[in-house]
């Protein structure tokens, strides 16, 4: 798993607090403790990746509204709501919030593992498209343009008629375009550029 990736474990009992965190520690999962959705909204960075699974019963806000305090902060941490004291209404209010999962103690391990490696599923597939947005957004200007017209599948003599530049600044452009992008070759720069919308930055 991305190493990057942290389980943040929010519950105000201690003991449930470190046994996940050593049940999952023995699993090979990074772990974050905090005693109540304050103190993590203390320390909270937007720069997190991972998963929340937190208490749903909390001093303060509960766990529901700590996952809907970090949405409004523009947050797209995966979370996990555990509790003691479950019902339909508030796991409804938790999957609505986009929630992974909901589960009632006693749980099983196995079951919130599975729940962990979905949410870490979709936290690696967004910080590729992160990365993939930061990696378009490192281009010039110009280079977007040659970027879209290579999608196209123009040839370098056909882009430079278009965007009125000589055939050589364009493949000079294609150079440092599939440089800044990691990419191999031409075919592998243009299955990039229609992956993305290269034409809105």
């Amino acid at each position: 798993m991305p190493a990057e990736l942290t389980v943040f474990i929010v519950d105000d009992d201690a003991s449930v607090r470190d046994s996940l965190a050593l049940m999952l520690g023995l699993s090979g999962y990074r772990t974050a403790l905090f005693g109540d959705a304050e103190a993590f909204l203390t320390a909270w960075q937007p720069g997190w990746a991972g998963c929340v699974i937190a208490d749903l019963r909390l001093p303060g806000r509960t766990g529901v509204e700590l996952q809907a305090e970090l949405k409004a902060r523009g947050s797209r941490l995966p979370f996990v709501i555990i509790t003691a004291h479950g019902d339909v209404p508030t796991a409804r209010a938790a999957f609505h919030a986009d929630a992974i999962d909901f589960l009632e103690k006693p749980f099983d391990h196995g079951q919130l593992r599975n729940a962990i490696e979905r949410a870490f599923s979709l936290e690696g597939r967004r910080l590729q498209r992160a990365a993939e947005v930061a990696l378009l957004d490192s281009l010039t200007a110009r280079e977007r343009d040659v970027l879209e017209q290579a999608a196209q599948g123009l040839h370098a003599k056909e882009i430079a008629a278009k965007l009125g530049i000589s055939p050589r600044t364009v493949e000079v452009h294609k150079s440092r375009i599939m440089e800044k992008l990691g990419v191999r070759n031409i075919a592998e720069l243009v299955r990039f550029a229609l992956s993305k919308d290269v034409r809105d930055p």
